[in-house]
Formats: C-alpha cells, structure tokens, sequence
C-alpha cells in the first residue's frame, strides 16, 4: 500500500480495503522509492489486513520478529532502538524493558492519574468554553494526552511547548507542516530526538536519589529484582512514550469528533447515558480511527500465514487500520456504532507481548475528555473535513476545526 494511499478520500480508501479483504489473504506490494538519500528501497513486504492473521502475527513473535524495524523502510539500526525502545525489540531484552517501566502502569500509578486527567480535562474546556470555535487538534485533542504524559514523566510545564514540536517532528518529518526547513530527513529525526533524550537526562538528574512519585523517579531510584534502566534506555523510553502516547490518543479523540459529528443519533444516544455507553464508544472509536496505522515484522524461519508460505527474511506490515474494518470480524464494518459489541479492535496493536502498555490510560484520557466536552459544550461538532497528517504510518490529523456555543468557565 502506498504511503499517500491513505490521504485519498475515506471513501476511496474504505473501497480499497475492502478490495483487499475480497482478494487473496495476503497481498505482495514493491517497496516504494524513499524520498531521501540516506535510504534504499527494500525488497517489498506482505500486506497483511486480516484480522485473524494480525492476530497470529502478533502471538508469535519468535517467527515474527520486531528487532528489525516496525516501519517498512529500513531504517539504520541506531534509529530503531532510540526511537522505538521497546516496542522495536525482541525478548529477552524486551520483557527485561516491559518489565521495568510497566511499574508506571500499575493500577496504582494510574488510579494516581485519574484526578490529574479530569482536571487537565477541565482546564482545557476552560480555555476554549467562551470562543466559540477553535482547532479541536492542536487546542483540545493534543493538549490532553501531552500533559499527561509530561505529568506521569514528571516533566515540567516550560517544556510543553519543545515536546509538542519535536513529537510532531518525529511522527510527521514527511509531513511539510513539521519538517523542518533546510534539513534532512535524518538530521531533522536525531535533533528532534537529541532534544527530547538531553531534557529527559536533566530530569532524570533531577529526581535521583529523592522520594518523588512520578514514573521517572520511580524509574531512576527503585531496582526491580536489582535491575534498572541505564540513561540511553531511560531516554529512549521517554521518546516512545511522548511520541506514542501523545500521539495516538490525540488522533483517536480527533477522529472521534468527527465521527460524532458525522454521526449525530449516535452522539445523541452517547449524551443521553454517557457513562453507560461510554466503554463500547471508546472502543469503536479506537476501531475506525486506528491511530497506528501499521506495524512491521520480519519473518525468523519459513512459515504459513493465511495459506501464504513465506520466507526467513520477508516483511509483513499488519495493517491495522484494515483488520479493524474487517467484514469477517465487524458486521457493517464501516458503520459508527458506539453501541459495537464485542469489539474486538486491534487499534492498540494485536494480542501479545507487544500489546500497548498504555491502552488503559488511553481508554481513560478518550473518555474524560469526552465527558468534559459532552457537558460544558454539548453542541461541539467539527466543521469541514480533518486535514490529514502526511504519514504512512499514523493516521492522523493535524487541524480539525469545532465550533459550539460559547459558555463561561466553572
């Protein structure tokens, strides 16, 4: 599938998926031809968009191996582990990771969190209650997730606004919007990251050796079985979870007003019993936006996949935006329908080692945001179409404008 593929109309692509799930169970596509001097094109991958396949793709992952990229392209090997931490590794160096930081999402650590997303929640509609229209991207969707995330890191607010660009430089270098001028794809890629590793050293530095609870002094001053993180792996960590938790979460809340928008009996039915809807409405959500649009493997040993033999060496790219619209799995898959169960969406990965370790906190941030927005400006809705972000792999939206009726904050 082509990067710009998912720029075309959602209708266009909605036909194109479901092409794809009537033909053959994978389907072979050349690699296209890097825009930058610094990378070569590689031998072509297998596009996988069912859900049944995605999800034994994604149990087995001694025969389907993240440490080589989970981008299509290949990347050089320095990239892969600064950028991607965890989820660009193998076991056993990534459970020993998982295993660290998953102290940061304990029902503990996030029951801590709960009071902090309904008051950045709040504070958010504040902002916006009396104008009457604003960007839903970059004013509501972004700001929730960010400070969360800069929150759980123990990261100061002075640093929001460095954050906020070097994320969007990370996941949007493609993009005109974000990429910055007069420098390479790769240079631009290592100072975005240069910037957000040295802020998380100082911070780091900061909380050695004092009682603080949030997840980096956690991670900096306690030992798990006399393991801990050094200060590359503590960086990369950090990198991934600004980059992944900010940006996915935001898209999802972006889309979501969209498809309410879209949709307005379902955004009735929400309002009218939200708390009883909201966890099926958070899911379906996730489902149609697919934030994380794809992931890549690398195939260990000859195998089988959906009748498909493949060899040592291919790439398979699980698409997981198509397996979320599969017709095998979702009835009316292309329908909003909050009231969707089960649901059994893959838009936080497939089942396995490598599921989100965030998904909880996403869920939680998704509906509070929602929750605030359904009370304080009940008429919210998006005006005109999302300006979709430049990427292959995340689907995602750069500005989306709202409007509603304007009101006094609490």
């Amino acid at each position: 599938m082509e990067p710009l593929y998912w720029l075309q109309s959602a209708e266009d692509c909605d036909a194109g998926i479901a092409r794809l799930h009537a033909e053959a169970p994978l389907d072979w596509f050349e690699e296209p031809l890097p825009d930058n001097p610094y990378l070569q094109p590689g031998p072509g991958y297998w596009c996988v968009t069912r859900h049944e396949d995605i999800a034994a793709v994604s149990r087995n992952a001694e025969i389907f191996s993240s440490a080589h990229g989970i981008t299509i392209t290949d990347l050089p090997p320095e990239f892969l582990e600064f950028f991607s931490s965890m989820i660009a590794m193998d076991d056993p160096r990534h459970a020993r990771l998982r295993r660290i930081v998953s102290k940061g999402f304990t029902p503990k650590m996030l029951g801590a969190l709960e009071g902090s997303v309904q008051t950045v929640a709040g504070n958010i509609v504040d902002e916006i209650s009396e104008r009457g229209e604003c960007d839903f991207v970059t004013d509501v969707a972004a700001a929730l997730p960010l400070k969360i995330v800069c929150d759980l890191m123990g990261v100061p607010d002075s640093e929001y606004d460095m954050v906020f660009k070097n994320t969007n430089i990370i996941l949007g270098v493609g993009d005109p919007e974000f990429a910055p001028e007069g420098v390479d794809f790769i240079t631009a890629l290592l100072n975005a990251g240069a910037e957000l590793a040295e802020l998380m050293t100082e911070v780091a530095e900061a909380k050695r050796g004092g009682d603080g609870t949030d997840l980096t002094s956690v991670l900096v001053n306690a030992e798990l079985d006399g393991d801990h993180l050094d200060q590359a792996d503590l960086a990369s960590f950090f990198v991934l979870l600004v980059v992944a938790g900010n940006e996915t979460t935001r898209n999802a809340i972006s889309w979501g007003l969209k498809y309410l928008t879209d949709n307005p009996e379902q955004k009735a039915m929400w309002a009218s019993d939200f708390e009883t809807l909201a966890p099926t409405a958070v899911e379906e959500i996730v489902r149609l936006a697919s934030p994380v649009t794809y992931m890549r493997r690398t195939v260990t040993q000859d195998t089988v996949l959906g009748e498909q033999e493949l060899s040592a060496g291919d790439k398979v790219a699980m698409f997981y935006l198509a397996a979320n619209r599969d017709p095998a799995v979702f009835e009316d898959p292309y329908r909003f329908n909050i009231e969707r169960a089960p649901n059994s969406q893959c838009g936080f990965g497939g089942p396995g080692p490598h599921f989100c370790l965030g998904a909880h906190l996403a869920r939680r941030e998704i509906t509070v945001m929602f929750r605030e927005l359904f009370r304080r400006l009940p008429d919210i809705h998006a005006v005109g179409e999302p300006d979709p972000l430049q990427s292959s792999f995340i689907h995602g939206v750069k500005h989306l404008q709202a409007r509603f009726t304007p009101v006094g904050g609490h």
